[in-house]
């Protein structure tokens, strides 16, 4: 069964930046697509970016050109570099196993960490 693990975050000022992962344990991450989505106190969760097993990209409109997915398969991680922040991306973010990824990010998937809390403010 794998399990994924977040890290990475922490508190920043707006305008800085943070890098989180996405490790995996008990399997490979080879071959599968891993998705960033992040839930705020009292709002839904929203996809944020998603990367393929082909490392295709996607990304959410509100962070697209600020926020960059890679995946390291060697490293079994998955990897969300995150600059420009602002307050409103203040939220926990957790990583995912969707089926697949898309333009449409997918907010179904079986297999989730327990997310790593990024709390931008002056």
């Amino acid at each position: 069964q794998v399990q994924l693990v977040e890290s990475g975050g922490g508190l920043v000022q707006p305008g800085g930046s943070l890098r989180l992962s996405c490790a995996a344990s008990g399997s490979s991450l080879d071959g599968y697509a891993i998705l960033w989505f992040r839930q705020a106190p009292g709002k839904e969760r929203e996809g944020v970016s998603c990367i393929s097993s082909r490392s295709n990209t996607y990304y959410a409109e509100y962070v697209k050109g600020r926020f960059t997915i890679t995946r390291d398969n060697d490293e079994n991680t998955v990897y969300l570099q995150m600059n420009s922040l602002k307050p409103e991306d203040t939220a926990v973010y957790y990583c995912a196993m969707p089926l697949n990824c898309g333009p449409t990010l997918p907010l179904n998937f079986a297999v989730w960490g327990q997310g790593t809390q990024v709390a931008v403010s002056a």
